[in-house]
């Protein structure tokens, strides 16, 4: 008989009441525990945003778009900022639910998306806050391109899964990739675009930077919010690439090594 470790993916009903009590379960011991809880969820992305348009309020007479610095940082940063958090906690599914798996109806696949479903929802929840918190404070009035928004909150939520599912292997597997990631991740919000707008960068900035995928997710962010933006450099096809990639990839090897990694953790 073959074990339910194997299961690729959770379309039983099992499987998906797994999903759910591991959401549950990490709702109640990650945020009903933590002081401050789904409030410091809030307040720590928001402070960053406050501190970034006040500081170059002072030296700007006024944000690349729109009237708003407040709104022009936060429509770079809360989607870098879901790309980083996801692909992290995503990538340190397996080692928090290590226990949980040890049952035969728990299989790794099960871990890893529940705790990238819970936190997208958190930090989705999130930023309709902050935006709309801005929108509202800063008497901003704009035609909101919704399709282009699920689009871009879409391909940076993918993203962050699938860089998450190759850091289930990798985190557990090398331990030194955990710092290696967070090297990584420190300089995404200088190279994003969430300070600078790609067109304002130095030539020789657009032709390395245009590599980093974040770049196209906020550019196409930014034209959601600002009709009059159009980001002609952002590619789908380049996005979709990292999106497909690393997933299989990550599904691959832990398909293969998820019992290895969980024996490592004895």
């Amino acid at each position: 008989m073959q074990s339910q470790s194997f299961r690729p993916m959770p379309v039983a009903g099992a499987a998906r009441r797994a999903v759910f009590a591991l959401m549950l379960r990490e709702m109640a011991s990650r945020y009903g525990r933590m002081p401050g809880g789904y409030l410091w969820a809030l307040l720590q992305p928001l402070g960053a945003i406050v501190i970034l348009a006040y500081a170059f309020a002072l030296l700007q007479r006024s944000p690349a778009l729109g009237t708003s610095f407040l709104l022009f940082k936060a429509t770079g940063f809360l989607v870098v900022r879901q790309f980083t958090l996801l692909g992290s906690v995503t990538g340190h599914a397996l080692g928090y639910s290590r226990s949980l798996l040890l049952y035969p109806r728990v299989a790794w696949i099960d871990a890893v998306l529940a705790r990238f479903a819970l936190n997208l929802a958190v930090v989705t929840g999130v930023t309709a806050l902050i935006l709309a918190g801005i929108m509202i404070h800063d008497g901003v009035e704009t035609l909101i391109n919704w399709p282009l928004l699920v689009l871009a909150w879409g391909i940076g939520a993918v993203l962050g899964l699938s860089l998450g599912m190759l850091n289930s292997y990798l985190f557990h597997r090398f331990e030194i990739w955990q710092q290696v990631w967070a090297i990584l991740t420190t300089p995404l919000f200088l190279i994003s675009g969430v300070i600078l707008l790609y067109e304002d960068m130095p030539a020789a900035a657009q032709g390395v930077l245009w590599y980093n995928p974040l770049l196209h997710v906020t550019g196409l962010m930014r034209a959601a919010f600002y009709p009059v933006y159009q980001p002609g450099y952002v590619s789908l096809v380049y996005l979709g690439l990292w999106c497909l990639v690393p997933l299989v990839l990550g599904m691959m090897l832990m398909h293969l090594f998820h019992r290895d990694l969980l024996a490592r953790q004895k």
